[in-house]
């Protein structure tokens, strides 16, 4: 895990942690933040009225956890993520 995070991967992690496909294991293997680690930074760099909405959204998701995603759900990479290592 990167001790510190760029402007850039903040981007990314916040852009991730929206996108109902993308699971916090692929967050915490891309960036090494754990799903606990997610929602600290999204409240801190989210206005509150936006991160409650992302919880609540975020809450009624099981997409949002490889282990309780249903086998139908796959995820195109794109082109600017990073690979997987």
């Amino acid at each position: 895990m990167k001790s510190v995070l760029n402007a850039a991967d903040i981007s990314r992690i916040i852009e991730m942690a929206w996108e109902d496909r993308t699971p916090f294991e692929a967050i915490e293997a891309q960036f090494g933040l754990n799903e606990s680690a997610v929602v600290r930074l999204m409240r801190a760099e989210m206005k509150a009225s936006s991160f409650k909405m992302w919880r609540k959204r975020m809450a009624a998701r099981s997409t949002k956890h490889a282990a309780l995603r249903p086998e139908s759900v796959t995820r195109h990479r794109a082109s600017h993520s990073r690979p997987s290592a």
